[in-house]
């Protein structure tokens, strides 16, 4: 008889535990959007070059012709020479995709890390020094940053040596450089190929 209210307690307990488990495992699955080509294109291959409008408005959009359509659009008011067939900008960026992917990646694909995000969205730096000493690290310097001022030094570091840079700069820098900028990447001849 003692044991009874223990007993009524366990069953009570693996029963709440085992219909919240339930409960948690419906409704995440049910709150996760499909992931689509469309979601990988705003959120994986354009991140960092679309605009806060542009994000908007792709959101809004009802159909897939409506995505292609915009998707389209978005890249031809990059294009540095409508009306040719070749689309400077896209390769460029996908280049960059492609060469952060293989240059910058640690625990995370290259285009996700912070070397990965700059190089995608300014280029290569027309300068770079790497020091292992004593912090393992690497000083970008950009010439000029439209928007954000001549003589941008970036700097990744990596305290850890796992190959996870880590970007650290003024504030202020920071904050301009995270901002999708409206026109960028621009093509820059002296960029290494990937």
């Amino acid at each position: 008889a003692a044991l009874t209210p223990v007993f009524s307690a366990a069953v009570l307990t693996v029963t709440v535990v085992a219909v919240m488990a339930a409960w948690q495992t419906s409704t995440s699955q049910a709150s996760l959007p499909a992931i689509t080509p469309y979601t990988k294109w705003v959120t994986e291959d354009v991140a960092y070059i679309i605009t806060d409008e542009e994000r908007a408005a792709f959101k809004r959009l009802q159909s897939d012709q409506e995505c292609e359509h915009f998707i389209e659009q978005f890249w031809l008011r990059r294009d540095p020479t409508p009306g040719t067939p070749q689309k400077e900008f896209k390769e460029e960026h996908y280049r960059r995709i492609a060469y952060a992917n293989q240059h910058y990646a640690a625990a995370t694909p290259g285009w996700k890390t912070d070397r990965g995000r700059i190089y995608i969205t300014y280029g290569p730096p027309d300068e770079k020094e790497s020091h292992t000493t004593p912090v393992t690290n690497e000083q970008w310097l950009y010439h000029y940053i439209e928007g954000v001022g001549t003589n941008v030094v970036i700097e990744f570091v990596d305290p850890e040596k796992t190959g996870e840079y880590r970007m650290t700069t003024d504030p202020a820098v920071t904050n301009a450089l995270v901002r999708a900028p409206e026109d960028r990447p621009v093509t820059n001849p002296a960029t290494p190929r990937a």
